[in-house]
């Protein structure tokens, strides 16, 4: 064996009892003992441990009914969505009559809407009982315009309060249930249906 290998050998020889020396100290020293109070928590609060979820407002929407054209170019009775809220608006049958009286927004008469219903008309009262609804709108409502005109306001009223509400709605006039209306006497079956005007 050559003083080459007797040296490597040595020296392995050392570095494992270092190593083995280590590990034994390691091992056989004593731990110090830990006590509850040398140890440090992180107190939190519930509400901090809460992640805050952001309240997802769903929105409702009324449809009130204009008048417009199709792709064929003929009128339709076109539905306009409107954002509803109840505690603002109150029940969605009003909000829809007295937004149906009001007439299309402007950026609605850009979409091609018009209404029927004459500018002066407006809303009385709308009285909502436990088993029906009365409308009571006032004359002007019924004035004017033609008989072709006064079908189509009162069928954008009917379908308007259809839409909005399950309780049978009436049409009054001046505070007078209207069985007959405009200066051509047209009668009006009332519950409003889609088939009150066919006479």
């Amino acid at each position: 064996m050559s003083k080459k290998q007797k040296w490597f050998l040595v020296v392995t020889g050392i570095l494992m009892l270092v190593v083995l020396a280590v590990i034994a100290f390691q091992v056989f020293m004593p731990k110090p003992e830990i006590k509850p109070n040398d140890i440090e928590v992180s107190e939190r609060n519930v509400e901090e441990q809460e992640v805050e979820k952001p309240e997802v407002e769903s929105k409702e929407y009324v449809n009130i009914f204009f008048i417009g054209k199709n792709e064929h170019n003929e009128e339709v009775y076109k539905a306009v969505k409107r954002e509803y809220a109840a505690d603002v608006d109150g029940s969605k049958i009003r909000y829809a009559v007295y937004s149906l009286i009001g007439g299309p927004k402007a950026e609605e008469k850009e979409h091609g809407v018009y209404s029927e219903i004459p500018p002066y008309s407006q809303v009385i009262n709308i009285t909502e009982k436990a088993d029906k609804v009365i409308v009571n709108l006032n004359s002007a409502f019924v004035n004017g315009g033609g008989a072709d005109s006064l079908y189509k306001r009162l069928y954008q009223l009917i379908k308007t309060v259809k839409q909005n509400s399950d309780l049978p709605v009436y049409l009054y006039l001046d505070g007078q249930r209207a069985d007959v209306v405009g200066g051509e006497g047209l009668m009006i079956t009332q519950p409003l249906s889609k088939s009150s005007l066919e006479n």
